[in-house]
């Protein structure tokens, strides 16, 4: 039962939370007259100590004593300052409220390194989008080539998801950092402790205003996973779309050797490794999040043990997060396009929707338009020609007499991006502004 019911071997990590917390409420215990100035200085010391030993690798964590982060921090405060003043500190607090507040503490900290991270990988796009703007290939639907598209297009419609998921994780951040300490065990601190002085001390927002609500909440846990499941969707959905690019059917992209793999059998190949553990790890983070709401689902108010089941987790969920955000920059960032292999895929039947709007330029409508473009990719197919613009003015005519000698200008692709000039449009204008506007929304 005891190596059942231990934490330490993984919630040892946020032993500087522990410590932080510790600090702030001895102090908050002064203020109030429950220790003296000389027990809080040595409370202080002692901390400082044991957050050394911490830093140094020299903490010795005692098997069967040490439960958790929260037992192990202050049995190790007894033994280098004294086990009457170190027994002082937890006067008032229950390790329901610590466990909270060194979660939050923990969390937001960890938060804000995906953020970061998150913040580099949509600079690399922008970054890429602008060097790469004269990039033409093909646009797909139901995974058929549809309409030209810039290649700075495809990447700034993942950079739109990701400013999202920025958003969103700044709005989750703020809900993360509230204060649960002083809500004791789950009806409140009976010392009157300020709890608005420690959560100013310990960098919080807000103070949680109810106490049940302090020590039994876990739904920025949850939160955080839900955002990580989303964000991960986003990240696996860019990777298929790069294995799919970097095949040597379309070769519209090169991976770095850093970033993909031989084959131990096969010496042709080079897999995009990266990618494909990206696209995988995805998985991994919404399981993490469907196993801890199944925890959740059916408890009771306030304290249960079962909320030890969030650090797991937790953990795992934001180490993914952060090393697949870093990963994904890497591979964007050193990446190759084959610009030629791009416009070699790009076929006339792909302006098949542009030689319908020249004709309802001509007034025809748009109806009638569809059906006339899609009678000349038809007759090109029936004559065995290479695309619509080899069936020339003469053929055209049979279709529709509003066809005049300008419709051969249809047949360019540089103009068909051109053409999509309405905001969000491929034009490159239209990239242009998209990168500007997702640099005002960065802050960059």
């Amino acid at each position: 039962m005891t190596t059942y019911n231990e934490s330490i071997h993984y919630d040892k990590r946020m032993h500087t939370a522990d410590i932080l917390g510790s600090k702030a409420y001895a102090t908050s215990l002064h203020q109030r007259n429950i220790i003296t100035a000389h027990e809080l200085g040595e409370l202080h010391r002692g901390l400082d100590l044991v957050q050394a030993e911490w830093a140094n690798d020299t903490f010795t964590i005692c098997p069967g004593v040490d439960e958790d982060i929260h037992t192990a921090n202050e049995r190790r405060l007894g033994e280098l300052i004294s086990k009457a003043i170190a027994g002082k500190l937890h006067t008032g607090r229950s390790r329901n409220d610590q466990v909270a507040t060194d979660t939050r503490i923990w969390l937001r900290e960890a938060l804000d390194e995906i953020e970061s991270a998150l913040v580099d990988l949509l600079r690399a796009h922008l970054g890429r989008a602008e060097a790469d703007l004269d990039a033409i290939m093909p646009g797909y639907t139901h995974l058929q080539r549809a309409q030209p598209i810039r290649w700075s297009h495809w990447l700034m419609s993942h950079a739109y998801y990701f400013i999202d998921d920025l958003t969103r994780l700044r709005q989750l951040r703020a809900r993360v950092n509230r204060c649960p300490l002083g809500s004791g065990a789950l009806a409140g601190n009976p010392f009157a402790v300020d709890r608005t002085f420690l959560a100013t001390e310990l960098g919080f927002d807000s103070v949680i205003g109810n106490s049940l609500v302090g020590v039994g909440d876990r739904d920025f846990v949850a939160e955080t996973m839900m955002w990580g499941s989303l964000f991960m969707s986003h990240v696996s959905r860019w990777a298929e779309d790069l294995i799919i690019y970097s095949t040597q059917e379309f070769s519209f992209v090169g991976l770095a050797d850093a970033y993909s793999t031989g084959s131990s059998l096969m010496p042709q190949k080079k897999n995009p490794d990266s990618l494909e553990l990206l696209r995988g790890k995805s998985g991994r983070v919404f399981g993490q999040m469907a196993g801890f709401m199944y925890t959740l689902k059916a408890l009771p108010s306030t304290y249960n043990k079962d909320l030890q089941e969030d650090k797991e987790p937790l953990f795992d969920t934001t180490r993914t997060l952060l090393d697949s955000t870093r990963i994904a920059t890497g591979v964007l960032s050193t990446l190759s396009i084959n610009r030629e292999k791009m416009l070699a895929a790009l076929t006339m039947d792909m302006l098949a929707t542009d030689l319908a709007d020249y004709l309802v330029r001509k007034g025809v409508p748009f109806r009638e338009t569809h059906h006339i473009s899609g009678a000349a990719v038809s007759l090109a197919e029936k004559e065995g020609l290479s695309g619509i613009d080899k069936l020339g003015l003469d053929r055209l005519r049979t279709l529709s007499p509003e066809f005049g000698e300008d419709v051969m200008q249809v047949f360019d692709f540089e103009r068909s991006v051109e053409m999509r000039s309405a905001a969000g449009g491929t034009a490159r204008e239209c990239v242009a502004r998209q990168i500007e506007e997702v640099k005002v929304l960065l802050g960059a």
